[in-house]
């Protein structure tokens, strides 16, 4: 699941960079990036990559190697579990790796610290991107990486309940959505309609949330001020509110139970990223669901996560470090990547690929990434997002109002600030 959440992590980078003195922060976001130069990498290139990624990586790395054999990629496979931490203190202490995949929440954050190198314009191009994900790299209009691999949300439905709910095709707007789940649960005999990840759940209850607001023209932040409590935001909180008041989704839901529940027909379905499709597979549910874009208003934008690829202002190799990141980030090689370990690709052309294309589950998501967007790229966002969390909690267990819970959410966010 790529997703990241720290709260208070903000907190811990500020405490290291202010006992050891190397805070950087005047200017970050003014700074552009001296070009790479000419020619094939050499030198020592030493890379941190978390998760699968961090194990998988050296396949790609072989192969850069091979192309530049004057290089030597070495990766060193970090946990995602204290990643974060690791990475500040690398930043604090200024030994830091020359390349690193940071998570798409974190790139604000680290941004700010003055650690990053900016993205050099001579040798990356942000329109081979998809824009919502190119944005996770943006801090104070500056490009701070890029993306390496992408995510975005669906609905995923049971089709039986679907069948039996008489549901032919999937819903565009607001309004033929919801009328979607009540006749998932009246018609085809769910329990729940929908699951909208309960508060309280690992990866946040924000991401399911924000893409209801984002559709209904709103936003987190614009302007250099915060929007939660915006008209827009305000509705989208009440049509989010109103699936949990209805009956029509579980206040409380262990992950645990998410997937046998769903394939049970107990749940008509659920929003996720394409690491569902193997999970529902492995299940024995490889012809039991369909996928739904998400249903619109204003527009239809889903939420893009993944991870990104930064160069850091330490780093020893700092040319050979952009050119296996560029490399990275060629259409053939993000084609591989997805063909070793089922990671999307960022770059737009790499789906070109029939492995993609051809394939129906993944072009849906594809189709998404077309309209998807993330949070501001701002070092206090795992506060902000915790925030909003616990509003979002006291909307659907305890039956606060939507503007009350806007209010709150407003007046938390402007007193943690955006961290500039």
């Amino acid at each position: 699941m790529k997703t990241w959440r720290r709260a208070g992590a903000v907190v811990v980078l500020a405490a290291m960079l202010a006992m050891t003195g190397c805070g950087r922060d005047d200017g970050a976001g003014e700074e552009a990036s001296a070009p790479v130069a000419e020619g094939k990498a050499t030198g020592d290139i030493t890379v941190w990559a978390m998760g699968t990624e961090g194990e998988k990586l050296s396949v790609l790395a072989d192969d850069f190697m091979r192309e530049n054999p004057d290089a030597k990629v070495t990766v060193t496979p970090v946990p995602w579990d204290g990643a974060h931490d690791k990475l500040a203190t690398a930043i604090a202490g200024k030994q830091t790796p020359d390349v690193s995949l940071i998570g798409t929440t974190w790139m604000g954050e680290f941004a700010k610290t003055g650690g990053l190198d900016p993205t050099p314009a001579d040798l990356i191009k942000k329109e081979d991107f998809f824009e919502g994900a190119w944005n996770t790299t943006v801090v104070d209009g500056t490009s701070y990486g890029v993306p390496w691999y992408v995510e975005t949300r669906l609905f995923y439905v049971n089709s039986a309940v679907a069948a039996r709910a008489g549901i032919t095709a999937p819903p565009k707007t607001w309004e033929e959505f919801k009328s979607a789940i009540v006749a998932l649960k009246t018609k085809g005999g769910a329990k729940w309609g929908v699951n909208l990840l309960p508060p309280g759940s690992a990866i946040g209850s924000w991401q399911s949330i924000m893409p209801f607001v984002w559709s209904n023209g709103g936003d987190v932040a614009t302007g250099g001020g915060f929007t939660l409590d915006s008209p827009q935001a305000v509705e989208a909180y009440a049509f989010y509110k109103s699936f949990f008041d209805e009956g029509l989704a579980p206040k409380d839901l262990a992950q645990a139970t998410l997937e046998p529940a769903f394939l049970k027909g107990e749940i008509g379905a659920f929003p996720s990223g394409p690491w569902h499709i193997g999970v529902l597979k492995e299940q024995g549910g490889a012809d039991k669901f369909q996928l739904w874009q998400m249903p619109g208003r204003q527009s239809a934008t889903s939420f893009v996560g993944g991870g990104d690829l930064a160069v850091f202002k330490d780093a020893k190799n700092r040319d050979g470090a952009w050119k296996f990141v560029a490399y990275l980030s060629r259409p053939d090689v993000q084609t591989k990547w997805y063909q070793t370990i089922s990671d999307l690709p960022a770059v737009k052309k790499g789906w070109d690929d029939p492995a993609l294309s051809g394939d129906p589950l993944l072009s849906a998501f594809g189709k998404q990434l077309e309209d998807a967007k993330s949070p501001p790229a701002i070092p206090t966002w795992e506060q902000i997002a915790a925030a909003i969390d616990g509003e979002v909690e006291k909307m659907t267990k305890a039956g606060a109002k939507p503007e009350d819970a806007a209010k709150a959410m407003q007046q938390r966010a402007t007193s943690i600030g955006t961290g500039a």
